[in-house]
């Protein structure tokens, strides 16, 4: 499953989400303001920072603010 760790007022999200929308990946969205285990994750991926969207994969591994062809690409590997 993918995870994709937000914000309400995240405009970087709200696009991604559409792309991820529009290509027909499924994912899950956590807002790091409401869980605080979330935004401890976030920040231990991003050098202490709550940089979002940051996407978490079902291997462990994590991207953040990714385009979607990336998103796709990393699928695509953990796939393979």
């Amino acid at each position: 499953m993918l995870t994709m760790y937000s914000t309400t007022w995240c405009g970087y999200c709200h696009r991604l989400k559409s792309q991820l929308d529009r290509e027909g990946i499924g994912y899950e969205v956590v807002d790091i303001e409401q869980d605080p285990k979330a935004a401890e994750f976030v920040m231990k991926v991003n050098g202490g920072n709550q940089t979002v969207p940051t996407l978490r994969f079902a291997d462990g591994s994590a991207l953040t603010n990714p385009s979607i062809t990336q998103v796709k690409q990393h699928l695509a590997s953990l796939n393979a």
